[in-house]
């Protein structure tokens, strides 16, 4: 079970890594292996309903992003993803999946309306996601093909996000 001192670890860990290569991690260095099945993962709505990861794989391409609205490589990966999802509107899913450390649904959906997020949001309130995608840090994205496979991962706030969505497009 991941607990929140396992993410705070995990986090130390990230930044160690961060530091480590200069400031940036580029992607496929950390987390789940590109190529895996996308793991499903209990989750929940942030109105506290239980919602499974699996159910957002295999429409479409899924764009997981990792994040808390305290996070600052967070905030500098919105103007990406917002234009990401403006781009690949109605034929690319993106969550956010928000982690519980120093986090709630309360505080994500204030911060959400706040600053006009797009997107379905959950909320990993026992760490269940991010124990199955090996999540490194907030600011972690997974970008999942249409078969369901994992077909990039990066962590930080300059991820190529639309590099990442054309590549999971791309594969058939």
């Amino acid at each position: 079970m991941i607990t929140h001192r396992t993410i705070f670890r995990s986090t130390i860990t990230a930044a160690a890594l961060w530091i480590g290569f200069g400031g940036s991690l580029s992607a496929q260095n950390v987390g789940i292996a590109v190529g895996a099945t996308a793991p499903t993962a209990a989750v929940e709505t942030l109105d506290g309903k239980p919602v499974d990861l699996g159910s957002f794989i295999g429409k479409t391409p899924v764009v997981l992003h990792f994040w808390a609205t305290w996070c600052p490589l967070c905030k500098e990966m919105e103007p990406a993803m917002k234009a990401a999802q403006q781009k690949y509107a109605g034929r690319v899913t993106f969550v956010a999946v928000g982690v519980a450390r120093n986090q709630t649904p309360e505080k994500e959906k204030a911060y959400i309306g706040a600053e006009h997020l797009l997107g379905e949001f959950v909320f990993d309130a026992h760490g269940t996601a991010a124990a199955a995608y090996k999540v490194p840090s907030t600011s972690y994205t997974v970008v999942i093909d249409k078969g369901g496979k994992v077909a990039y991962t990066g962590v930080g706030g300059t991820q190529n996000i639309d590099s990442a969505i054309a590549k999971a497009i791309a594969r058939r």
